[in-house]
């Protein structure tokens, strides 16, 4: 898959609102029904003969459920300051908000817990998420080979043979399911080229791209998606929950993902407790 990156400059409002409804099967008299705006109102604003006030942009980004990110686009693209602010998880006014974070990564010990941003990097691990790491990894070569802008990128290391790939023992399987999800990310013709830069990152690693282009789907018999993690006489089987934050006015609290890994077995159970 090639990946255009994407020149905001030459979007228009108009553009974006109908890439965002056809993305939501809404048809325009949909979205003039569930916004309370007329039909041929919507009609207007997508083909630019008539521009939108920001109270407008707002209005049907969230009847579309645009993400805050691209509510921003589409105010600038509208000739309108941007409104949702990006602010770091260590600025003292997430101070309430990091303490909740923190609160559920020492919880979920002594199994691992992490949080990632929209591009997989980890932003905060629990101990389990940092042992489970170091157990599979070295530590140097952790820092060394994954770390880009101070930040461990967590698909890397699924995917790259120098990380966790010769220890996963299904890892086409788990592969697979990475590609489709990150694909979609990318895929957006709004998204960030950063997105698209990373897949194209992962479908070059060795043998991903032959995974990417087979037809072939994996049987279904287990009721969730489960990373059997081997190396030695240690044996995990996990599977995982991902979190995120109600009703964020905020970039950064909107696109992070707190994920909770928990043992699929007893056997996990056990190795876990003496790894």
């Amino acid at each position: 898959m090639q990946q255009q990156a994407i020149d905001h400059q030459s979007l228009t409002y108009g553009t974006l609102l109908k890439q965002w409804r056809d993305r939501r099967n809404f048809s325009q008299l949909d979205l003039a029904l569930a916004s309370q705006v007329s039909q041929r109102h919507i009609s207007f604003l997508e083909s630019g003969r008539a521009n939108p006030s920001q109270t407008m942009v707002i209005q049907l980004a969230t009847v579309l459920e645009i993400p805050l990110r691209h509510q921003n686009l589409m105010l600038s693209t509208a000739e309108f300051t941007p409104i949702h602010a990006e602010t770091d998880l260590s600025a003292p006014e997430m101070t309430s908000v990091s303490k909740a974070i923190n609160f559920m990564l020492n919880q979920q010990d002594p199994y691992p817990g992490l949080v990632v941003d929209r591009y997989w990097n980890l932003l905060l691990a629990n101990k389990g998420a940092t042992r489970l790491l170091n157990i599979f990894i070295d530590p140097d070569n952790l820092q060394t080979l994954f770390c880009f802008d101070g930040k461990i990128n967590l698909m890397r290391t699924v995917f790259d043979p120098q990380g966790l790939r010769p220890f996963i023992v299904n890892w086409e399987e788990i592969v697979g399911h990475l590609l489709q999800r990150v694909y979609r990310e990318a895929n957006s013709p709004v998204e960030s080229e950063l997105s698209a830069q990373l897949f194209e990152e992962l479908i070059n690693y060795p043998d991903v791209s032959e995974i990417w282009k087979s037809s072939s789907r994996y049987a279904q018999n287990t009721l969730l998606l489960i990373m059997h993690l081997k190396k030695n006489d240690l044996n995990f089987q996990f599977f995982s929950t991902i979190a995120t934050l109600g009703t964020p006015y905020d970039i950064t609290l909107q696109e992070i993902r707190i994920e909770s890994f928990f043992p699929a077995d007893e056997e996990t159970e056990h190795n876990w407790s003496l790894a």
